[in-house]
């Protein structure tokens, strides 16, 4: 009898009204690049259990690492619910569930990958970065297998093995008269389209492009955001104003603005949970609920919201499979507690190319990358980011050479209001520690640009 099995049964034994037993073996290589060479390849193996008790309307939860603790656990965690006060709202673990496999989602030979194979990868990523005006490469490369596993007392039994990969190249130059750098990414769940030589090569071009830049002055800009810039803008400001917990408690900026149209209409913002190669793909989330396709904002009009079970049944409302247990640095984790996150938050591609937006733009920036974005007051929607390297002066449709680092302060609102084109070719974007994302580049009109 498999631990988690037996562990659900003794608190069923117990008379503990429910239970959730989540488990996660991963297997996880980490492979470091300094100085512009592979410093460090780690291969970490481990399995987690996390442990949610509902009792009485009382809700409890044990993490660990130890299978041999598990009824153990239980028993602490029951004791601790003396101390909480009831959840009157909790509405009730799910029962049974449909899993079906998605396309692009699982990778035997990401699995079964050798040492050898990783290192070759790695150093790939590395010599297509490599230039005579490139001074440094650094980066990462991270594969991880898993095997998640979710039981509770109402009958569900879901298990998946998962494999996901991503990579990332920054590429550093001092050949000018300021440092400057470039970054090259890809990330997915198969290694057959994982595009090793494509990450060291973007960061080489936006390296060297970016040498001797030149000031930018104060202004108003057009600009064309590329797909990592804008995975950083979705990760970091706009998906938490969709959250259904923080909509609901008045603290999203389009909290009065449900089926009104906070966008233009050629914007279209989905999270898509079924999208192959996503690296938040998947048929269930995890806590159980079916995965469907949610339209945030269609064609301008604000539609959806997402939630997990927690803050739907507080509202009175249905999950939209949105619970989840975000693990580091790629996949699932044990966390007992899932929280309310999308899947792959993606926009739809538009009709123009990333070439056209140029070219209609008479005055403005091409931003490859962002830092140091953050909301300054959400519930108005205003937010700072800042463009270091990867920026390109465009005027009168033609990039005239690179640009020193600018202060972007704008409000969420306006900008949605003021989009004016975008592309139709979208990338897989994850940043560190964030949300995944399917990104096209967006052209934005009056943004407020200050130099630094």
């Amino acid at each position: 009898m498999f631990a988690s099995e037996k562990a659900l049964k003794y608190s069923q034994k117990i008379g503990i009204d429910e239970c959730e037993i989540i488990s996660v073996k991963k297997k996880i290589i980490t492979v470091r690049i300094t100085d512009s060479e592979i410093a460090e390849i780690k291969e970490n193996f481990g399995r987690e259990f996390g442990v949610r008790l509902i009792h009485e309307k009382k809700i409890a939860s044990i993490q660990t690492t130890n299978e041999k603790e598990l009824e153990k656990s239980i028993d602490n965690g029951l004791k601790s619910l003396t101390n909480l006060r009831p959840r009157e709202f909790w509405g009730g673990l799910p029962y049974e569930t449909h899993h079906r496999i998605l396309k692009g989602t699982y990778d035997k030979e990401l699995e079964q990958i050798s040492g050898s194979k990783v290192a070759d990868i790695a150093q790939e990523m590395i010599n297509s970065a490599n230039n005579s005006k490139v001074n440094t490469i650094t980066g990462s490369l991270n594969i991880v297998s898993e095997d998640f596993e979710l039981r509770n007392s109402n009958g569900l039994h879901y298990d998946e093995k998962a494999t996901y990969i991503s990579g990332i190249i920054n590429a550093e130059s001092e050949h000018g008269e300021t440092p400057v750098s470039g970054i090259g990414y890809d990330c997915g769940r198969t290694l057959v389209n994982f595009d090793t030589e494509q990450i060291g090569n973007d960061a080489k071009i936006m390296c060297v492009e970016s040498i001797n830049p030149q000031k930018i002055n104060s202004g108003t800009y057009s600009i064309v955001f590329e797909p990592y810039s804008v995975g950083e803008i979705l990760a970091f400001v706009i998906a938490s104003n969709f959250n259904f917990k923080i909509f609901a408690e008045k603290k999203s900026c389009f909290s009065n603005d449900f089926e009104k149209e906070i966008a233009v209409k050629e914007f279209t913002m989905v999270d898509d949970p079924h999208v192959s190669e996503g690296i938040g793909t998947k048929s269930i989330d995890d806590e159980g609920i079916e995965t469907r396709k949610n339209n945030l904002i269609e064609k301008g009009i604000f539609k959806n919201t997402f939630s997990n079970l927690f803050d739907s049944y507080k509202q009175e409302n249905k999950s939209t499979g949105n619970g989840l247990r975000i693990g580091s640095p790629l996949g699932r984790s044990s966390e007992p507690i899932p929280i309310s996150a999308p899947h792959n938050l993606k926009i739809d591609s538009g009709d123009s190319s990333q070439e056209e937006m140029i070219k209609n733009t008479k005055h403005g920036l091409l931003v490859g990358r962002l830092w140091y974005t953050y909301a300054i007051n959400p519930i108005r929607g205003d937010f700072s980011c800042t463009a270091r390297s990867g920026i390109r002066i465009i005027e009168d449709g033609e990039i005239k050479g690179s640009g020193k680092p600018v202060r972007i302060i704008h409000n969420l609102p306006i900008m949605l209001k003021n989009i004016s084109e975008v592309s139709n070719k979208s990338r897989n974007v994850i940043q560190w520690a964030s949300l995944p994302s399917i990104a096209p580049s967006i052209k934005v009109e009056n943004i407020p640009v200050n130099n630094i």
